[in-house]
């Protein structure tokens, strides 16, 4: 079992200089994007459009096996490009001073079930500002899986192992109906009148996605509906997957922690870079894969500057590491399966009944 880390006490001086020097790194990169990071995202809209129109094609020849299998992997790769390296990281405003308006964060429109704007509310806004406090991020476990002993235990925890697959299968589904906080609505907090007023644009993405989907395109291909019907549902499937893999090895491995409303008490931004830091997991791996990851195998270079586009992590991410590494905090990473073998392991631990584990950090800084 991986041994929870330990990270050294920061004196009120060295945490103020610890921020400083993450500011600092902050501007310095800010003040040198231009043309080269512009020409990049415009070469990965391509990248998204072409590798689509290819997958698309191949599936109206999908009868051919051969033709459907690569046409359903190109369509995939073509749906993870747009959901992770585009839309993810435009709707974080990481291109809005290029001023082009496909490239608009506050207007920009994903390919998945889910509204960008229900995401720029529940991802954006709730988890980039309150990252890892209970009670006010809701992305820890997205309310289905227990992944600390903090959260309360409940018997229907019992079979998470299960429907964490099928959250795995479905995780654009997720996404889609976060907002709507059905709980609120079993536990009496929210009427069904507003349940049903909040769903309305959600719904309407909903039906434009499963009819481009699953009736438009199958419907072009004709006698083979059935082929191209199925190429799209995998290729859904592959970005869900691989969606759900990245985003839970970037937040739930297992020297990952969560913290109580109290730190919220007081934070200066030197203690918010901290809890960035101790909340987030890095991933190691090619360029490419980094890419296909939308660069969030930089979670913890994500979470300190979202605002900054993403291909600039990996330079980014050499001075955050020496950084921690001068005032003794862990910088965690590793590759993808030793990161996704720790949340598999906090899955199936925190399916049982388990003692919270006792915190040590109290606004950042240890007690």
């Amino acid at each position: 079992m991986t041994q929870r880390v330990q990270n050294r006490t920061l004196s009120t001086e060295e945490l103020n200089q610890f921020g400083a020097e993450l500011d600092a790194l902050r501007a310095r990169i800010k003040a040198d994007l231009g043309e080269e990071d512009a020409r990049y995202i415009r070469r990965i809209v391509k990248a998204v459009r072409y590798t689509e129109a290819a997958g698309r094609l191949l599936l109206f020849a999908g009868a051919f096996p051969p033709a459907w299998v690569l046409g359903t992997l190109l369509l995939g790769i073509s749906k993870i490009l747009e959901n992770m390296e585009l839309g993810h990281n435009v709707m974080h405003g990481q291109y809005d001073w290029m001023q082009d308006p496909h490239l608009n964060g506050k207007t920009y429109e994903w390919d998945i079930v889910g509204t960008s704007d229900n995401w720029r509310e529940t991802h954006n806004f709730r988890h980039h500002t309150y990252t890892n406090v209970r009670g006010m991020d809701e992305d820890i476990g997205y309310g289905l899986v227990r992944l600390f002993p903090e959260q309360r235990w409940k018997p229907a925890y019992l079979f998470q192992p299960l429907y964490s697959i099928l959250f795995a299968l479905l995780f654009q589904w997720g996404v889609a109906i976060q907002n709507l906080r059905l709980g609120h609505v079993f536990k009496g907090k929210k009427t069904k009148e507003q349940l049903k007023k909040d769903f309305l644009p959600v719904g309407r993405k909903m039906r434009r996605q499963l009819l481009k989907d699953y009736v438009v395109f199958p419907l072009l291909a004709g006698p083979f509906f059935l082929p191209v019907f199925l190429g799209n549902l995998v290729a859904n499937g592959i970005r869900n997957v691989w969606t759900f893999t990245i985003i839970f090895c970037g937040h739930f491995t297992a020297n990952a922690e969560v913290f109580p409303k109290s730190v919220l008490e007081n934070e200066t931004r030197a203690h918010w870079y901290l809890r960035q830091l101790r909340g987030s997991s890095n991933l190691t791996g090619s360029k490419l894969f980094h890419i296909m990851s939308g660069n969030l195998s930089h979670q913890i270079e994500h979470h300190m500057f979202p605002e900054i586009p993403a291909r600039r992590y990996a330079e980014m991410s050499k001075e955050v590491q020496a950084i921690c590494a001068r005032y003794g905090q862990h910088y965690n990473t590793g590759s993808l399966w030793r990161q996704f073998g720790q949340v598999v392991g906090r899955i199936l631990r925190h399916s049982l009944p388990s003692k919270p584990a006792s915190s040590s950090v109290n606004n950042g800084v240890p007690a």
